[in-house]
C-alpha cells in the first residue's frame, strides 16, 4: 500500500532550543536547513543564456550572464556544504525523496553549463576538462546513490504523489556531460576514440532514461487526477531534456569528421538528433496550454519559487539547440525560431531574478526587524 511521502524534520532536534532563542539566527537556519537542492537550475538557466546570447552575437550580456553565474556557482555550493554540516539528517533524507532527491541532478547540469562558459567565453579549456571530471563523479554519485536510496526505500509514495518532471533532470545532467565533452575534448586533443565512444553512450544513456521516465510522467497525467497546484515549474523540463538532448546530438555531429566512431554513425546521430528535436518542439505548445489552464483559469498565483529556474532553463537551452540544429542541418529558418526563444528565455529569466532579489530583500528586512531591540515597558506607575 503506497502512502505519503514523509519528509524529514527541517532541523535536529537538539537544536531547536538553541535556535528559539534568537528568532534571527532561527530563520537563517531554517532557511539553511530547507535550501532546495534544485537551485542550481540558477545556473544552469543563466549559463545556457549566455551561450545563447553569445550564437547570437549579442554584446556585453554574455560577460554579465557570466559574473553572475559565477557568483551563483560559489554561492551555492557554499550554502550546499553548509547544509550538509549543519543538517545533515535534512540534506541525505532529501537523497531518499522522491520529490527532493531529482533536484541534486542540477549540480551536475550546472558544473557542465559553466565548464562550457568558461570554455567559450574565457579559454580556459584545462579548467573545464577538469570541471568534466567533476561533473562525470557527481553525475556517477548521485545516479546510483540516489535511485538505489529510491528503490530500497521502504514506504514509498503513490506515483502520483511521487513523479514530476524533477525526474527529468537526471536526463538532463546526462546530456549535459556529452555538450561540456563535446566542447572540451577536441580543444585539448583529448578526443580519441574512446573519448567520444564514451559521449556517444552517455548521449545514448540519457535517451533512453528519458523514455523510461516520461512514460511514468505521461501515465501520471493522463490517468491520475491532476491539480492545478501539482503543475510545477520542473514539468518544463519536459521539453527542455529532450532540447538538451538535441544539443548534444548536434555537437557530436559537428566533431565527426575528426573521428571514424562518429563518421560512421553520422546517419544515426542525424535521425535521432532530429527526433529529440521534434520531441522538445511538441512539448511547448502543450505546456503553454497547461500554464494557461494553471494561471488563467485556475488563479493560482504567481509567486517567486525556486523551481521556477527549472522552467527558465528549458527555453534557453531550447533556443541554443535550435540554433546548432539550424547549423548542422543547414536549416537557415530555424535561425529565427531560435531569436523567438532566446527573447522569451531572457524575458522570464529576468521575471524570475526579479522575482529571487525580491524574496532575498524582504527576507533580509524580517531578519534586520528582529534584530532590532524592543523597547521597554513603562510602569503604568512610577
Amino acid at each position: 500500500m503506497a502512502i505519503a511521502e514523509r519528509q524529514p524534520p527541517s532541523l535536529e532536534p537538539e537544536r531547536l532550543a538553541a535556535i528559539s532563542a534568537s528568532s534571527t539566527l532561527g530563520s537563517i537556519q531554517l532557511a539553511l536547513a530547507n535550501l532546495s537542492p534544485a537551485y542550481f537550475a540558477m545556473v544552469m538557466a543563466t549559463g545556457v543564456l549566455a551561450i545563447a546570447c553569445r550564437l547570437e552575437k549579442i554584446p556585453v550580456l554574455p560577460e554579465i550572464l557570466l559574473a553572475i553565474n559565477l557568483v551563483a556557482y560559489v554561492t551555492l555550493w557554499t550554502l550546499t556544504l553548509l547544509r550538509a554540516r549543519h543538517h545533515s539528517r535534512r540534506f541525505f533524507g532529501d537523497f531518499a525523496s522522491h520529490r527532493r532527491g531529482p533536484g541534486f541532478f542540477t549540480a551536475v547540469a550546472a558544473t557542465s553549463v559553466l565548464g562550457v562558459q568558461l570554455v567559450l567565453q574565457l579559454g580556459l579549456d584545462g579548467f573545464a576538462y577538469w570541471m568534466w571530471w567533476f561533473a562525470l563523479t557527481l553525475w556517477i554519485m548521485l545516479t546510483y546513490g540516489i535511485f538505489t536510496a529510491l528503490t530500497v526505500r521502504e514506504n514509498k509514495p503513490a506515483l502520483e504523489d511521487g513523479i514530476n518532471g524533477a525526474w527529468l533532470t537526471a536526463v538532463v545532467a546526462t546530456q549535459s556531460l556529452v555538450v561540456l565533452g563535446c566542447i572540451v575534448m577536441p580543444r585539448i586533443g583529448a578526443n580519441s576514440e574512446g573519448a567520444m565512444f564514451a559521449l556517444v553512450v552517455l548521449w545514448l544513456a540519457g535517451g533512453m532514461l528519458y523514455i523510461w521516465m516520461i512514460s511514468l510522467i505521461f501515465y501520471r497525467y493522463t490517468f491520475f487526477r491532476f491539480h492545478p497546484q501539482d503543475l510545477t515549474p520542473p514539468y518544463w523540463i519536459n521539453m527542455g531534456a529532450m532540447a538538451i538532448s538535441a544539443l548534444a546530438g548536434a555537437l557530436l555531429m559537428s566533431i565527426a569528421g575528426a573521428s571514424p566512431l562518429l563518421s560512421s554513425l553520422l546517419p544515426f546521430l542525424r535521425g535521432f538528433t532530429l527526433l529529440f528535436w521534434a520531441t522538445a518542439t511538441w512539448w511547448i505548445p502543450m505546456l503553454v496550454i497547461l500554464g494557461v489552464w494553471r494561471y488563467v483559469h485556475h488563479k493560482v498565483p504567481l509567486t517567486y519559487d525556486p523551481l521556477y529556474w527549472g522552467a527558465v532553463f528549458p527555453l534557453g537551452m531550447y533556443a541554443t539547440a535550435t540554433f546548432r540544429l539550424a547549423e548542422v542541418f543547414s536549416l537557415p529558418f530555424l535561425f529565427a525560431l531560435t531569436r523567438l526563444f532566446l527573447g522569451l528565455a531572457l524575458t522570464v529569466w529576468l521575471l524570475t531574478f526579479l522575482g529571487l532579489i525580491l524574496t532575498l530583500t524582504l527576507g533580509l528586512r524580517r531578519v534586520l526587524k528582529n534584530t532590532r531591540p524592543r523597547p521597554r515597558m513603562q510602569p503604568l506607575i512610577p
